[in-house]
């Protein structure tokens, strides 16, 4: 067998293996969305997503409310309405905390980032408690605005995209710090102007990140979220397997497929960017 078929063969088995994985990793979701069309009997007695008796039972029941108080419509905009907040004010922060880092030296900033980088090992439940009391004397929990999911992500909260956005930093020539500077431009001027364009990649990956994270998270709301026309999509899906109601799983299926359809729209519109960030803020040049 010449070079050229061994190269050819190598490449069919390549791609064969990657479209079995890739398979394996979204058949789960495919499983999801099918079984939205099948009874509880079908749901149980069958691995595949086709069924011969589908039914738009699960999603008209999706749209049911719960006391008049909130249905899906009302918790995916209770969703959104402090993840995109939550989002920009992650993204901002965190450039200017990485920027501070990245490109100057002040007192004290070695030992800084190392208590920063420390907290990455920290369990995020260790600190419901205190937060929790902390939060309270602010009198922010049950917040209109969902403060306490808010407020903390103006303060670079979240060390990952921190560290994230330093490393890409680091690939950053400081020549160009230089050249902004001898042109006139002050430190602020600089970021905009120069650094954060360059920063695009990375920024988009932190604000994915951020988003996804945000989306899906349960132990925030349920802290700090008491009324019940306030939760957001996370609670409501766990609302909609409440007993009261009965466990119609084709519309706990339907309500996770709908509350997640956002994500996926953001996640393929941004994929491009999103492993450009990860991919050169994993190597420096």
């Amino acid at each position: 067998m010449g070079e050229h078929k061994k190269k050819q063969v190598g490449t069919v088995l390549k791609y064969v293996v990657l479209i079995l994985v890739g398979f394996i990793m979204v058949y789960p979701l495919i499983w999801m969305i099918g079984a939205t069309f099948k009874s509880n009997q079908e749901i149980f007695s069958s691995m595949t997503p086709f069924t011969l008796h589908p039914t738009l039972d699960g999603y008209r029941n999706s749209m049911n409310d719960y006391g008049g108080q909130i249905n899906l419509l009302r918790a995916m905009f209770n969703t959104y309405s402090f993840v995109l907040p939550r989002v920009l004010f992650t993204v901002v922060s965190c450039t200017i905390t990485a920027y501070g880092f990245g490109r100057f030296n002040f007192v004290g900033k070695n030992v800084l980032f190392a208590i920063l980088m420390s907290t990455l090992f920290l369990p995020n439940v260790v600190m419901n408690v205190p937060q929790y009391i902390l939060y309270n004397n602010f009198g922010w929990v049950d917040s209109k605005l969902y403060l306490p999911l808010v407020v903390p992500s103006l303060f670079a909260f979240d060390t990952y995209f921190v560290f994230m956005m330093i490393q890409f930093l680091r690939n950053i020539p400081k020549e160009l710090d230089e050249a902004a500077t001898i042109d006139g431009c002050s430190s602020i001027q600089t970021l905009w102007h120069v650094i954060c364009p360059m920063l695009r990649p990375a920024m988009v990956s932190c604000a994915l990140f951020q988003f996804m994270w945000s989306s899906n998270d349960f132990m925030g709301p349920l802290l700090y979220v008491k009324t019940v026309e306030k939760y957001p999509a996370t609670i409501f899906v766990k609302l909609s397997m409440d007993a009261d109601t009965g466990f119609d799983w084709n519309r706990v299926l339907a309500v996770s497929v709908i509350s997640i359809i956002p994500q996926l729209v953001v996640f393929f519109c941004a994929q491009d960017q999103f492993i450009d960030g990860i991919s050169a803020g994993s190597v420096k040049g």
